[in-house]
């Protein structure tokens, strides 16, 4: 099914499409085969145009996804007995209430309802259709799909690493790397998450897991090579973070939450580390150099920032300044050349309105107003407190580290890209059963 689908795709524009519609009656099969379509459908997002022009109405094909896979759940769910309550509780149920703020939000706020609308019942849909799917998977189903959208993910690096000597691989800007990927940001950001998966399973496993410590250092080499700083950072940070604070979130001791840290061999790893860092100080020096500067030439971090994400931030603080409360309306940059929005040629209803916000805190606040920025920071720490608390250290790395990548930038809410597989990933880690908790630190 992968294999046709990414053939029909790289086809033609025609079969594209019809390679989407295809991914949307294959969601209905089940619950697995929801998000295994909700999966396939990021990646034909995000290919590079150097391997697949992407269709001109493909956000057609990508609603229609969509719409297949909560038929699917919304299906399983009434044949399944004891389901449907787990449908309308808990994490579900709270982002029914975020997206109905959200839709109601656009209806009385938005400079573009009809934008916002399209956007806030997508992004409701999605996140709703996964939960429930994961949810609603019997164990050793989700085990399975797990160990898939893992080997999915390890497969798309080690299949972009041959386009490292070619022209193929820096195709966006000829100087980061985005493998098989439309940009290197993309490529960055997603070869963080799989170093994050990996790392948080080198750290939750009593015994070291070769092939773990290999995928998460080929990883890490990855995120360098894509010049992604923002994955390089979120990962960094997110280890911090989850080592530190994972513990209080979780009410487990340090020792149990981070069991790695135990493991003499891992204890060896990072003193050779550390040891061969210190010998080989300048040339690492310069690696560093040039990974946050990039074809800058400032050092300091406050700038790097500034000069890549300031252009973003700027206009959105004015637009929080004029109006704080209410905010302008979600998924929609008024302020912005580059804002287009594509409407289908049959009805004139939009369908896509691409925006660059960079940080989605800021997003938030510039789009709901104050109160829809708290609404969004209370519904991201129920779902992180719950992931945390059921998938333990794994779950936190690729959480946190998902967020932190929101920092500069945003994907939460953006269904129809690279958001796609951080919702995957999020969701899975809510989901995770408490008997794979138990399995993991014991």
């Amino acid at each position: 099914m992968v294999l046709l689908v990414l053939a029909g795709y790289i086809a033609s524009s025609a079969t594209g499409l019809l390679s989407l519609f295809l991914l949307s009656l294959y969601a209905m099969l089940g619950r697995a085969q929801a998000i295994q379509a909700l999966a396939l459908s990021w990646l034909l997002s995000v290919l590079s145009p150097g391997i697949a022009v992407q269709p001109n109405v493909a956000a057609v094909g990508r609603f229609a996804v969509e719409a297949g896979a909560m038929l699917s759940v919304v299906m399983a769910g009434m044949r399944s007995s004891g389901v449907q309550s787990s449908m309308i509780r808990g994490s579900v149920f709270a982002t029914l209430l975020l997206g109905g703020g959200i839709i109601v939000h656009s209806l009385f706020f938005s400079e573009m309802p009809a934008v916002s609308l399209l956007k806030a019942i997508s992004w409701t849909v999605t996140v709703c259709t996964l939960l429930a799917a994961w949810e609603g998977l019997r164990y050793q189903d989700r085990l399975r799909l797990e160990r898939q959208l893992f080997g999915g993910l390890v497969v798309l690096m080690l299949v972009s690493l041959p386009l490292l000597p070619t022209t193929l691989g820096y195709l966006k800007n000829g100087a980061g790397f985005q493998g098989i990927l439309n940009q290197p940001q993309a490529f960055g950001l997603t070869v963080g998450l799989l170093a994050a998966w990996a790392g948080g399973r080198i750290l939750a496993e009593r015994k070291v897991v070769t092939s773990n410590v290999v995928i998460f250092s080929i990883a890490v080499i990855s995120v360098i090579l894509s010049q992604a700083r923002t994955a390089g950072l979120a990962l960094i940070l997110a280890l911090i973070v989850s080592v530190v604070v994972g513990p209080w979130i979780a009410r487990r001791r340090r020792g149990d939450f981070v069991p790695g840290f135990r493991n003499r061999r891992i204890q060896l790893a990072v003193v050779l580390v550390l040891i061969g860092a210190i010998g080989a100080g300048p040339l690492l020096g310069k690696v560093v150099h040039t990974y946050i500067v990039k074809r800058g030439t400032t050092t300091n971090l406050d700038e790097v920032y500034d000069n890549s994400r300031g252009k973003l931030i700027i206009p959105m603080l004015a637009n929080i300044a004029e109006r704080p409360f209410q905010g302008i309306g979600f998924g929609i940059d008024p302020d912005s050349d580059d804002f287009v929005i594509q409407r289908d040629p049959l009805f004139g209803l939009p369908i896509g309105a691409p925006v660059e916000n960079g940080n989605i805190y800021i997003a938030a606040w510039e789009q709901l107003g104050i109160f829809g920025l708290i609404a969004v920071l209370v519904w991201i720490w129920m779902l992180l407190r719950r992931a945390v608390r059921r998938g333990g250290m794994i779950a936190m790395m690729v959480c946190m580290t998902a967020l932190l990548e929101n920092m500069g930038e945003a994907t939460l809410f953006s269904p129809s890209g690279m958001g796609m597989l951080v919702l995957i990933l999020i969701t899975w880690a809510t989901s995770v059963p408490l008997p794979l908790l138990e399995e993991t630190s014991g």
